[in-house]
């Protein structure tokens, strides 16, 4: 395999992503969004001051991994569009015919889905953080951010569940014929992670250190399963003979 080949192709659909403002919007707006919402939250609150520091730091704990669900739901978005639009423009059998091998493709593919979001995921944790500690410091005492739960939800949780977003996604592409049908049923990926999300911020459910590293655990296990399922269905025979 050679990596420069799988770049050259996730370029060109950083190209076409520029174009498309829907992903734009989606991609740079969204985690914006969450990053200065979230903390408004708290300043709503009188500023962490009207809550318990133990339930502010729960409700902290469940307003990051909040930034989970983001990874797995933008990276849904721009698989759709990587992966089914060509299949749509009828694009990838040219694609097919160029010298390069399965897995530089799909790696390519991957690289073009995975990038943006965690890059604008990265960029809305770092404003996310910074207004927090910001607003929490008199509360508290102390900085919240950084520490090893962000930490573990940064280098694992919120990749992997961006791993297993485009997984699913090159799955649904040998069944799925458009790209909104795509988007909507990759979306159901996100329903475990909400659900973990709203038990933690109802305080039923700890996300602190041991949870997320339980959570990554689980994610890399299914993540395994989900890449040799993936591996199977981008194939050429398959992509030339049943990506109708």
């Amino acid at each position: 395999m050679k990596l420069w080949k799988s770049w050259v192709i996730a370029s060109k659909d950083f190209s076409i992503f520029r174009k498309k403002k829907s992903i734009i919007y989606s991609v740079i707006l969204l985690p914006l969004l969450i990053s200065i919402g979230l903390p408004f939250v708290i300043s709503a609150s009188g500023q962490g001051g009207g809550l318990p520091a133990d339930v502010l730091q729960s409700l902290l704990n469940a307003f990051s991994f909040f930034f989970v669900i983001l990874a797995a739901s933008l990276t849904t978005v721009i698989a759709s569009y990587s992966l089914i639009g060509e299949k749509v423009e009828k694009s990838i059998e040219p694609l097919l015919a160029t010298p390069t091998t399965d897995s530089e493709i799909l790696l390519g593919k991957s690289f073009a889905a995975f990038l943006p979001p965690i890059a604008s995921i990265y960029l809305g944790l770092a404003i996310f953080m910074v207004l927090i500690d910001k607003l929490t410091y008199n509360t508290l005492g102390y900085f919240y951010y950084p520490n090893w739960n962000i930490a573990i939800i940064i280098l694992l949780v919120a990749p992997l569940s961006a791993i297993l977003s485009v997984e699913l996604g090159v799955i649904l592409s040998s069944r799925v014929n458009d790209v909104r049908s795509a988007q909507q049923l990759g979306q159901l990926v996100i329903i475990p992670f909400f659900g973990i999300y709203i038990l933690g911020e109802i305080g039923y459910l700890s996300l602190g250190i041991n949870s997320m590293l339980i959570i990554a655990a689980i994610l890399l296990v299914v993540d395994i399963v989900f890449f040799y399922i993936s591996t199977i269905t981008f194939r050429r025979e398959d992509i030339l003979t049943k990506w109708k």
